[in-house]
């Protein structure tokens, strides 16, 4: 009876241990080839996250249940739940690499910035590049072939259920008293309306805009040089990810 006994117990406790080692590893799988079926929005944070998991979780391990304690396996959902979705992934990452190529020529010179962050695919418009200075006038002389492809470009076909957000930005410098602008506020809110009303007379649709005017309130380097405040002085044009619409 006793030897009976102890069978029992071994398969009873073995099986249980094997169900659980099997379900980390399942999970853990179903992590990696997420990942390799979509990489372009994958952080380098995400990886590491799950690289990690896959050090020290159940693979290696016969440990079962105990190989992954409820801290990590909670990250680890957490991480794979914030992965975007199959299909916003391809379309911004294709998005991203024909906008990369059609305005190749304005990067390399700096009058256009190509990035992406969590709002969506951002074109950063270098402010000295397209506006005369301390104007809301854009210098089509010097610009219009570049923004008659960046009109063709958000109205492509893979774009048009997409929608659009027009930041105007400032340098720090007061405006002149005796100018047309109230403030900063004033002259950055005109360059994004005058943004919005070049692109809507190409024919893309105003409603799928939003236009908004920051100031100097989001700098992306020092005011303290001029280098800086050129820099700061920008208009971003981003295609909205759906979750920041």
């Amino acid at each position: 009876m006793a030897r009976k006994k102890r069978k029992q117990d071994i398969e009873g406790g073995g099986a249980n241990d094997w169900l659980t080692t099997y379900a980390d590893m399942i999970t853990l799988m179903l992590c990696f080839f997420v990942i390799l079926f979509n990489p372009d929005d994958v952080t380098q944070g995400q990886l590491e996250a799950i690289s990690e998991s896959m050090r020290t979780g159940g693979i290696g391990s016969m440990a079962g249940g105990l190989t992954i304690t409820s801290g990590r396996a909670a990250d680890l959902g957490n991480t794979i739940m914030s992965l975007p979705s199959m299909e916003r992934g391809r379309v911004l990452g294709t998005a991203l690499r024909r906008a990369v190529s059609i305005f190749s020529p304005e990067i390399r010179t700096n009058k256009i910035k190509i990035t992406h962050d969590e709002r969506g695919l951002v074109i950063t418009l270098a402010g000295d590049a397209f506006f005369n200075p301390a104007s809301a006038r854009i210098n089509i002389e010097a610009t219009r072939e570049t923004l008659l492809r960046l009109g063709t470009y958000l109205d492509s076909p893979e774009l048009r259920a997409r929608k659009f957000r027009i930041e105007g930005h400032t340098d720090g410098t007061d405006v002149d008293p005796a100018g047309p602008w109230e403030d900063n506020w004033q002259l950055s809110m005109e360059r994004s309306r005058a943004v919005l009303r070049y692109l809507s007379a190409l024919g893309i649709n105003e409603n799928r805009f939003q236009i908004s005017g920051f100031a100097a309130t989001v700098p992306v380097a020092s005011d303290e040089t001029e280098e800086g405040r050129a820099q700061n002085r920008r208009v971003n044009i981003i295609i909205v990810d759906e979750g920041h619409l």
